[in-house]
């Protein structure tokens, strides 16, 4: 016996549904039945007839192995995964169908594994009847059809297994419009066929019309969450596609830098960085289309390998630098060791500065190297001026009694101060001048204070000697007096066209008058003091 397989959904059915009246079957019985089974949710104690459907599913619902015999099989556990499980979500159900290997057409028939409402199953059971043969029947689209066959059964117990299949398909439904704002695209279309085809002419007992209407009522509200999926996971590609441009355009940045100005450590560790950003985008975003994905790889790929070879050209040319650093200042220690023992202290002091500037031009080795390197030419530098330390020092031991003859000679220089009779501090000061000269000479370190006090004494002297000689010299008195009659003539004309302005009352001229009167008093007064000095 063969009975109708009904599609199998993507989604596991819970227990709701909605009925109308049209059963020709003993309603109270029916009632009892379905009653008693899902609310014990047990297996009956004796073995029950295998149902027989009589109307055909299509033939791409039912499982490869049954579609030459049409015998049911329970909704798949692959199919039931299309779509994510819920805590309220039914265990598929097992016993709607024939046992594994039927024998004879008979089989177990165990009660569902899941409760089930009881109002909604015999609301479900007046769309169906069963007639003596065990035949059943359901109202669909208008007209009456049978949907299988459950012979040698009670008749409640026939109307009661298509009922529960009813009620899975209304269930499925139910889930699957709970859990759509949560689905992919994907899974609607997949959970969409599924359903539409299950819908299509199922071996169950309901109100196949009513459900059809909301299921198609519910591909609307699909169509809608899918256009809003397609919108969101557009609208995340264009911000994916924007962040890993920047990341592109960063790296290509990193990589277009002047080698010679590249923090090299730093910019590498930044690639590394955005190397991760990109595999992180890679693995957790959205997904780019291939070929643009493909194209932003390549320019990324590009930069980083640019950068690469930047810093490998960077690095041998810096060593190829050094190494002719290295080999310049190599010569420029063995010409400082060459000179480190010589005597000639004031040819060899300017040989040691030329040396050194020699040092500055020739550059930078790597820091290890440079600072071993210039260890070494200090080194050399050293024994020389070493030496011409304890030879000035011995020098200088023995000037320091010279030094103590020059300070008591500049102290009785000092005491000339201030000129007051120049002839006077002439003569006292030739002497003292003598003395300085026989003293010898005085340590390097006091030559420049010791020398300046003595200058300044006799600057002072002959500054002295200078303002005398202007003041008593004839042909200077001369020039001064007659400038001075000059002024004092033009003076007193200025005083007699100031007054004649004056009376006239012309202000211009008396502004003038009073302007130059100003400058040639001033002029005058400046003769008669240089006069008088």
């Amino acid at each position: 016996m063969t009975e109708q397989t009904q599609p199998e959904t993507g989604l596991d059915p819970t227990a709701t549904s909605q009925t109308e009246p049209g059963s020709a079957t003993t309603l109270e019985n029916t009632e009892s039945t379905v009653s008693t089974e899902t609310s014990s949710g047990a297996s009956p104690q004796t073995p029950t007839p295998q149902p027989t459907d009589t109307t055909k599913a299509p033939a791409d619902s039912l499982p490869a192995g049954d579609q030459a015999t049409g015998d049911a099989e329970p909704p798949a556990a692959d199919q039931a995964a299309q779509a994510p499980a819920t805590s309220d979500q039914a265990a598929p159900d097992q016993a709607t169908g024939p046992a594994d290997s039927p024998k004879d057409g008979q089989a177990k028939a165990p009660a569902p594994a899941t409760p089930i409402d009881p109002q909604e199953a015999m609301d479900a059971a007046k769309w169906g009847r069963v007639d003596g043969e065990g035949r059943v029947y359901v109202q669909d689209g208008g007209t009456e059809r049978e949907v299988g066959q459950f012979a040698d059964a009670p008749i409640a117990e026939a109307m009661a297994f298509y009922v529960r299949r009813y009620l899975d398909l209304k269930s499925t439904v139910v889930l699957f419009a709970t859990r759509l704002p949560q689905l992919s695209v994907r899974e609607i279309d997949s959970t969409l066929k599924t359903i539409e085809e299950s819908l299509v002419a199922p071996a169950a007992v309901g109100d196949l019309d009513g459900l059809r209407a909301r299921f198609h009522a519910l591909k609307a509200v699909a169509a809608e969450r899918r256009e809003a999926v397609a919108a969101e996971r557009a609208a995340a590609k264009e911000q994916a596609l924007k962040e890993r441009t920047a990341i592109v355009e960063r790296a290509e940045a990193i990589s277009a830098q002047d080698p010679a100005r590249t923090q090299w450590k730093n910019s590498g560790a930044e690639l590394r960085e955005l190397l991760e950003t990109w595999k992180s985008a890679q693995r957790r975003g959205p997904r780019l289309d291939r070929p643009t994905e493909d194209a932003l790889w390549k320019r990324f790929s590009h930069a980083r390998t640019t950068f690469d070879r930047h810093r490998r050209q960077f690095f041998s040319e810096l060593d190829a630098k050094q190494a002719q650093v290295k080999a310049a200042k190599e010569a420029l220690i063995r010409r400082a060791e060459e000179l480190q023992h010589s005597t000639d202290w004031a040819g060899t002091s300017a040989a040691y500065r030329g040396l050194m500037e020699e040092w500055k031009k020739a550059g930078r080795a790597s820091r290890k190297e440079d600072d071993a390197l210039w260890a070494r030419f200090r080194a050399a530098q050293q024994v020389f001026y070493d030496a011409r330390r304890a030879k000035d020092e011995a020098t200088d031991a023995e000037f320091a009694e010279n030094l103590r003859v020059k300070e008591a000679l500049v102290a009785k220089a000092e005491a000339l101060l201030p000129v007051k009779n120049v002839k006077a501090a002439k003569r006292a000061l030739r002497p003292i001048q003598d003395a300085w000269e026989e003293a010898g000479r005085v340590p390097r370190g006091a030559v420049r204070r010791i020398e300046g006090r003595m200058r300044a004494v006799e600057d002072a002297i002959r500054e002295a000697e200078n303002a005398e000689w202007r003041r008593t010299d004839p042909e200077t008195k001369a020039r001064a007096e007659g400038l001075a009659g000059q002024l004092q003539d033009s003076i007193a004309n200025l005083e007699k066209d100031l007054a004649a302005a004056q009376a006239a009352g012309d202000t211009k001229k008396v502004a003038e008058a009073e302007a130059a009167l100003t400058a040639r008093r001033a002029w005058l007064d400046q003769v008669l003091r240089s006069a008088r000095a």
